[in-house]
């Protein structure tokens, strides 16, 4: 036998050896690999320790842990994150417990990244190919050939392995996380909602914690806006332009200066230029230098981000669209009748304000749905669109209405629900209209079925129209018309709440009551 193969079969004799793979310093990842050593023989932890001792993988030491069971190392893979790497024993607390343990990992883990390399000193009692096949297993071998550089070959070729699979796998996360991200964020009406919607994304796909700004620049001014900030930055929420002398402004201004994205650790500045020409820039620190992947993955997230906040502008722009229309239609109505004064205004924010206190009172939770809650207000304003069909004789009569006269007032409910249920089948989904044709169709209906145009009673009518009665009344008797004298407020809420379960829904004059009690102006507000 030559010395060299002397050497190489006694990992003893090589116990000094100085074997590292080759390192970079200031590689991406400081953190070490984590390497589990199950076996019952507390020489081959030892043994093992000092064989490995100055092993280091891309600038990454190892980080050692040791079981003497197949229990006990069951528990550490369970309670400890990115473990990279098991040598495991077959023959310990059972003549299979290493067997066991490697199904487990996978079965009840579900961990399929961690490499496990099978050592054992009886290969007759689990036999390499049985095992091979049988379990999921990276390796075997047999105690008396793992010399030392064959230990560091097979733990170096683990760590390879596992480094691509767990790459592989925080791929497939980070990708998953942009899509339901950008998803999500479709969904935001705020920008600045929708900007720290973006930065706790990228959070999330870094995986860093949640420190990052938001800055916005419209075309070519030089003017940076902060829209966003979290963790650490949050303060820079209350500073409308990004300061100069912060810490971060440097790397923001290179990356709108450039036009491109810098990693420059430990500012990494995201650059995103959309086809509305906003120019986006988002700043994270994370504690170590971007890996290739995540910068990879951030320029993936940083083109949907692009479509998101053009998108999200173009949203924008068909909402103040849809309210320009509803208020205009609310205008040409009440251009007609001027004793109104600013009568659908008030409507308008009572309505809304009612919406929610009935939702923290906790009732018809089922029919105050999000988007009612949010269209609510606006679509109030059409209550009364219907009246544009009523004669000015009778719609501007200062007196009171003659039988025929009525039935010819009372058919603006109608008019206007089928203006608007028309223009609401024009558009797909709910919109303002589609409350607004119930608002107007069945603010007139009552609780107990004696209302017009249709009798309608309880919860038949739409919560939305029941919100809108009371509001209705409450207002116009609080205020002039041509017809009447403005009412005391004290006169109103009791009309209003003695007909609580026969014209008022009672669970809505209750929140009305509820808000009246803590904001008692309330119904003062001028014209």
């Amino acid at each position: 036998m030559t010395d060299s193969n002397a050497a190489d079969e006694n990992w003893l004799i090589d116990e000094d050896e100085d074997e590292t793979a080759s390192a970079s310093p200031g590689a991406p990842d400081q953190r070490l690999w984590r390497v589990l050593i199950v076996d019952d023989d507390v020489d081959v932890h030892a043994v093992t320790r000092l064989a490995l001792r100055n092993v280091s993988f891309k600038g990454r030491e190892l980080e050692l842990y040791s079981a003497y069971s197949g229990r006990e190392a069951f528990d550490i893979l369970r309670d400890t994150p990115d473990i990279a790497l098991v040598l495991l024993d077959v023959v310990m607390e059972t003549d299979d417990a290493g067997l066991i343990l490697a199904r487990r990992i996978r079965e009840e883990l579900h961990n399929s990244i961690v490499r496990v390399v099978l050592r054992t000193g009886q290969p007759g009692q689990a036999p390499e190919q049985r095992v091979i096949i049988e379990y999921d297993i990276n390796d075997y071998k047999a105690k008396t050939e793992l010399t030392t550089q064959k230990l560091f070959t097979t733990v170096i070729s683990a760590l390879r392995a596992y480094e691509s699979l767990n790459m592989l796998e925080r791929s497939r996360i980070g990708l998953g996380k942009i899509l339901a991200g950008a998803t999500n964020l479709y969904q935001i009406h705020s920008l600045r909602e929708f900007a720290s919607g973006v930065l706790n994304q990228v959070s999330a796909i870094l995986d860093v914690g949640s420190d990052g700004v938001l800055c916005l620049m419209q075309g070519d001014t030089g003017v940076t806006t902060v829209v966003a900030a979290t963790g650490g930055y949050a303060a820079l929420n209350d500073t409308e332009l990004m300061p100069a002398s912060h810490p971060l402004w440097p790397t923001i201004a290179k990356a709108f200066a450039e036009k491109k994205s810098q990693f420059e650790h430990p500012a990494n500045v995201l650059f995103i230029h959309t086809q509305e020409n906003r120019e986006v820039a988002i700043s994270v620190t994370p504690p170590w230098p971007l890996a290739q992947i995540q910068r990879d993955l951030l320029e993936v997230f940083c083109q949907r981000i692009a479509a998101a906040f053009d998108n999200l502008y173009m949203f924008g722009q068909l909402r103040k669209a849809q309210e320009a229309t509803v208020v205009a239609l609310a205008d040409l109505a009440e251009f007609r009748d001027s004793g109104t004064g600013g009568h659908v205004r008030r409507v308008q924010q009572l309505s809304s304000a009612l919406a929610l206190r009935l939702k923290e009172r906790g009732v018809y939770l089922d029919e105050l749905t999000p988007q009612l809650l949010d269209m609510i207000g606006l679509a109030s304003i059409l209550h009364d669109v219907g009246k544009v069909a009523t004669p000015d004789h009778i719609l501007l009569k200062p007196g009171l209405h003659t039988p025929e006269e009525r039935v010819q007032m009372q058919s603006h409910a109608e008019v206007g629900r089928t203006i608007l249920e028309r223009a609401a089948n024009m558009v797909d989904g709910v919109s303002y209209l589609t409350y607004g044709a119930e608002i107007a169709g069945a603010h007139h209906e009552h609780f107990d079925g004696q209302g017009y145009p249709n009798g309608l009673a309880g919860r038949a009518i739409p919560i939305s129209a029941r919100i809108v009665a009371v509001v209705d009344v409450f207002d116009s008797l609080l205020h002039e018309r041509p017809y009447k004298e403005p009412w005391p407020h004290t006169e109103v809420m009791s009309y209003i709440t003695e007909r609580a379960g026969k014209q008022f829904d009672p669970e809505v004059v209750a929140a009305l009551v509820d808000l009246i009690h803590s904001d008692p102006t309330i119904g003062h507000t001028p014209d």
